[in-house]
């Protein structure tokens, strides 16, 4: 027995081995087939061999590994140079399993041609020498963060105080000239007040509550998930009212609301001053900025029925998720559309309705040069708009953002309106509806690229003096900067070809945009070279993967084959968009990097695996047949269903390498990058407990102020921060109570405070930590002073 026990270690050591080296010789080898990395299938040939000389307690299996570790880490620098994500890829679980095998090394007897050499205290002393090691690695890539600040501040001063809109000010920016926060005293801001809205447990993974709140006089003003809409105190978090429009959310297919839009005008009577939201049902409702209550002399009761002309009766496929833009006394209205589940689910059209009376002013049906009903339905297949608006009032052109319709994958069905409209920037005449000019970021989208930020308005600096024009934030990682009358590129666009589609029926666009005026925030061509992993052999996994997929770099069309697209669905850059400071000149992005995998199915084949469209009437979707791999997407009604998911490893890594996420300043002068750096740490994916700053996906956008500094929450990780604007360096952050995958605002509270607030409630999709919270953040009372005091 206790000779069992005295060889345990080694045949222990011997399995781990054996089992890691079997992993490496299968896999590996079926990479080297693909023309992959040999190294895999080498070091998985060397480590075999180490298991059976550990299993005969012979301690040359340990000098095996350490040679081959040691030819790792040559291999490693060869590869990959210098980049220290992909060397801890490579070398971390090597070096970590080379410490524990040291340590067994000194009670294993010496091999014939070391007695005498090495004595067991040398072996101690390696050991300690790679721990050490180790630890200095781990320290020299953990973020470090110690925030500091002066004792005291002025009051807040500046002469708008409020936020009055979703983007800030008409501008739709993200800016503040509020200036009582700077990069001096960040670090002592502190949470204000901190309040939850109950009523949103059990919504499930196809929720999210990511509104950006409204500030005015005083009072913030958003939407939950629901469509309820609540007043607080923007001073204190108390509640003033809340409306609930009894929205069913059983029908939604997605349940969101991103906020509402505020409305005063003279000519109204009652409810002068009101909040309008669209609804998950398809309405668009107006109650009293005072009281909550119904405007009674809007619409019907207060609610404007938006499926007239879109559905012959609401089936949830149509319904609104951002707020109106307000422009004069009209209301502008556009709405999703559900993507890929069928052709033609509903009829996407951009509305403006009399923000007093809700009477219908005009429509723009992009498929239709006369774009009255006469009873009948709007154009089939006009893009989707979805995403946020803007509105110049000087000029009277409101900016809609458009997407797909849907399908979004196959587009040989697609309407010459769509392919005219989608993924572009069109300006309307906000009193008529008229096209005035448009701008197709994405010819002939075929990867869910749609438009998903609101556009900037900004002044841009073109030969010396300032022109007004608009900032439009893609998905393709892009930054289109455009002329604001004519629509013409400030910052130069080329088109570049891109690959061609080998599906019959198909028609993709033999070029795409490029705006190569202005820094790209598109991922680098992903290559086996580039992938990650947690493991070595998560990596060997993800680099297995990839050779399996169809990928041609930059709008690689989607195939029957799995194909690979960069960026994915979820784009470089989403709905939150980017921050301008117009003091400094500087223009802020966040962004993330998430390949997608996906793969058309034939239509016959997607129907076998139980490809269902959305039904609201009976909440059904696709069903998986028998135990037979999860059913595609539907896209009733064309060749193909979809699949469709993240480029994962087998243990849901990024196949990526870090920095999955980050966030960069550009110098709009020069239009070079100002600044850029890792968005996001590893918390809650380091087993270790400490924070590496690798950069995470996020969702959500920054606001920057006057005061220098740019407030964020949209990583995964669950901070919320600020940064100063100018270099970058990260000033404060604090811990959110659930997922900050919103958009904060910064107002002035009747305090003297400069208010900072920001929804936390989680997204669905991210799998972030769900919550019902609204919190504020503030410099500490005790510091602040009045002004000349």
């Amino acid at each position: 027995m206790p000779r069992v026990l005295h060889r345990f270690p080694s045949l222990l050591a011997a399995l781990a081995l054996t089992i890691i080296s079997l992993t490496l010789i299968v896999f590996g080898a079926q990479l080297a087939w693909l023309k992959g990395s040999p190294y895999y299938l080498l070091s998985g040939l060397s480590l075999a061999v180490c298991a059976w000389l550990f299993g005969k307690r012979d301690r040359r299996g340990y000098w095996l590994y350490l040679f081959t570790v040691l030819a790792t880490i040559v291999w490693a620098f060869w590869e990959i140079g210098a980049d220290k994500w992909g060397l801890m890829a490579r070398l971390l679980a090597p070096l970590v399993l080379l410490v524990i095998l040291t340590l067994l090394a000194i009670w294993l007897p010496p091999a014939s041609s070391e007695r005498g050499r090495i004595a067991k205290w040398h072996l101690v002393s390696f050991a300690v020498i790679q721990v050490a090691a180790l630890a200095a690695s781990w320290w020299a890539l953990s973020d470090r963060f110690s925030p500091s600040g002066p004792a005291t501040t002025s009051v807040a001063s500046a002469d708008v105080r409020d936020w009055p809109s979703y983007g800030g000010d008409w501008q739709s920016d993200r800016y503040s000239p509020l200036d009582q926060i700077t990069p001096d005293n960040a670090g002592l801001v502190e949470t204000a007040w901190s309040v939850r809205l109950g009523g949103l447990d059990d919504l499930g993974n196809n929720s999210r509550f990511t509104a950006t709140p409204i500030a005015i006089d005083d009072t913030l003003y958003l939407c939950d998930p629901l469509n309820r809409l609540i007043a607080l105190d923007a001073t204190t978090g108390s509640e003033k009212w809340r409306h609930d429009p009894k929205v069913d959310s059983t029908k939604a297919f997605s349940i969101v609301c991103r906020g509402v839009s505020y409305h005063q005008s003279e000519r109204a009577g009652e409810c002068a001053a009101r909040i309008l939201e669209g609804t998950l049902d398809a309405r668009l409702i107006a109650v009293d900025a005072a009281t909550g209550r119904p405007c009674s002399r809007f619409g019907t009761s207060g609610a404007v029925n938006l499926v007239e002309g879109v559905a012959r009766e609401f089936d949830g496929y149509y319904y609104v998720t951002s707020p109106p833009a307000i422009i004069d006394d009209i209301a502008v209205v556009g709405g999703y559309v559900i993507d890929n589940q069928r052709l033609d689910p509903a009829r996407s059209v951009i509305r403006g309705y009399d923000a007093v009376t809700g009477e219908l002013r005009w429509t723009w049906d992009a498929g239709r040069a006369d774009s009255s009903l006469h009873g009948q339905l709007f154009s089939s297949g006009n893009p989707n708009a979805w995403a946020v608006f803007s509105a110049d009032p000087e000029r009277d052109l409101v900016f809609i953002p458009t997407g797909n319709s849907s399908p979004d994958f196959f587009g040989g069905l697609r309407s010459q309106a769509a392919d005219r409209y989608g993924t572009s920037i069109v300006a309307l005449e906000s009193h008529s509806g008229k096209v005035v000019w448009s701008f197709q970021a994405v010819h002939h989208d075929l990867w869910d690229y749609d438009m998903p930020a609101q556009p900037a308005l900004i002044d841009f600096p073109v030969d010396g003096k300032m022109v007004p024009a608009v900032a439009a934030a893609t998905k393709t990682g892009q930054i289109f900067v455009l002329d604001r009358q004519t629509g013409k590129p400030l910052a130069p666009v080329e088109e570049r070809p891109v690959p061609a589609s080998g599906i019959a029926g198909e028609r993709a666009s033999p070029t795409q945009p490029y705006s190569v005026g202005m820094p790209s925030f598109h991922a680098k061509p992903v290559n086996e070279k580039s992938l990650w992993g947690a493991t070595p052999i998560d990596q060997m996994l993800c680099r297995l993967r990839f050779r399996q997929l169809k990928y041609d770099g930059d709008f690689t069309p989607p195939s029957t084959d799995p194909f690979l697209m960069s960026p994915g669905t979820f784009g470089a850059i989403n709905w939150g968009g980017v921050s301008v400071d117009r003091s400094r000149g500087l223009m802020i992005v966040n962004n993330s990097d998430m390949p997608f995998v996906g793969q058309l199915v034939p239509r016959d084949r997607a129907d076998a695996l139980g490809a269902r469209p959305f039904d609201a009437r009976t909440m059904s979707r696709s069903q998986t047949v028998g135990k037979t791999m999860p059913p595609p997407m539907a896209m009733a009604g064309t060749p193909f269903g979809l699949y469709l998911k993240p480029f994962l490893s087998p243990i849901y890594f990024p196949c990526t390498a870090p920095p999955w996420g980050r966030i960069s300043a550009i110098d709009l002068a020069t239009r070079e990058l100002a600044w850029t750096r890792p968005f996001g740490t590893s918390r809650g994916l380091d087993p270790f407990g400490i924070d590496l700053p690798m950069g995470l996906f996020n969702l959500g956008g920054s606001v920057s102020t006057a005061g220098g500094v740019t407030f964020i929450g949209a990583a995964t990780d669950g901070y919320m921060r600020a940064f100063d604007t100018a270099t970058g360096q990260e000033l404060w952050r604090a811990d959110l109570p659930a997922g900050g995958q919103a958009s904060p605002v910064t107002y002035a509270g009747r305090d003297g405070r400069q208010m900072v607030a920001i929804v936390a409630g989680g997204h669905g999709s991210l799998r972030t930590k769900r919550g019902d919270h609204v919190v504020a953040f503030a410099l500490p009372k005790a510091t602040i002073r009045e002004n000349g005091r």
